[in-house]
């Protein structure tokens, strides 16, 4: 199968895009341009961070109700941007699980944690825990577990398949990722405003009711991942069963903000089709 909505990249805006879609027996249902390329992934480095603290959660080494981050912080409200660090600075700005403030600051202070009751570099911990086995070789964390990821479609189409049908963790564990965390907490959703409520799960953002969003239209609303501001994104629908990437070297901006939602419109209504 190869789908014909995934060519309409050829007509935004950017130098390079590349794009695929994935079921969750790993089967690439369609891919264009370049999936091989290794593009920075921004936040959409966060997913792959959470999954690999979710990975040390199971291993043991650390609790999802333990104190990470600020005071009366946990490993959770840091996953779920409930620890009340700023955006970018790590600086406290509300108490924790009072707003959804998304916070690069608290993934770094994630990474930190999981980092020292390891023992192993975060990037390393990353790379044993969720790359390697996955066979994610073009994939690498070259800095902040919050934003500096690069990879290539062909890699996170592996890991959209893992996420659909979990080998790495428990499939109950992965559930919790894409369930609700701290629910009716307000915030904002960078690009698309002030949402209420602003819901996220562990290191994943629920669509749900959001609107606007950079997913469809016809998106379900238990549709979740991220996007970044390199013009970047990853979703996974259950209800359709398929995981979406695509990735480019142009940063977020209007024209994905347009763009975005009718791709994702066209593929989900020719999978439907």
């Amino acid at each position: 199968m190869s789908l014909k909505s995934l060519t309409s990249i050829e007509s935004w805006p950017v130098p390079t895009a590349a794009t695929g879609v994935v079921r969750a027996d790993g089967a690439v249902l369609g891919s264009h341009g370049p999936v091989r390329q290794r593009f920075a992934l921004a936040s959409v480095s966060k997913p792959l961070a959470a999954y690999a603290a979710l990975v040390a959660y199971e291993e043991g080494a650390i609790e999802l109700d333990e104190p990470a981050g600020p005071p009366g912080s946990t490993v959770r409200h840091l996953l779920a941007h409930t620890s009340g660090l700023a955006f970018d600075e790590h600086r406290v700005t509300a108490p924790p699980g009072e707003r959804r403030l998304y916070s690069n600051a608290g993934f770094e202070q994630l990474g930190d944690h999981v980092a020292k009751a390891t023992d192993i570099p975060f990037a390393e911990y990353l790379r044993q825990a969720v790359l390697e086995p996955l066979g994610m070789t073009s994939t690498s964390l070259e800095g902040s577990p919050a934003k500096d990821g690069v990879s290539t479609v062909e890699d996170l189409l592996r890991f959209g398949a893992e996420v659909q049908a979990p080998r790495l963790l428990d499939p109950r564990t992965v559930a919790e990722a894409m369930t609700v965390q701290f629910p009716g907490t307000k915030g904002v959703l960078p690009g698309y405003g002030h949402q209420n409520p602003n819901d996220w799960g562990l290191g994943f953002e629920i669509r749900d009711g959001k609107s606007p969003h950079w997913t469809g239209g016809s998106s379900s609303p238990r549709t979740f991942g991220h996007f970044g501001q390199s013009g970047t994104f990853l979703w996974i629908d259950p209800v359709v069963g398929v995981a979406g990437v695509a990735l480019t070297d142009r940063a977020f901006g209007s024209w994905a903000v347009e763009a975005w939602p009718v791709f994702t419109d066209a593929v989900l209504a020719e999978l439907r089709g």
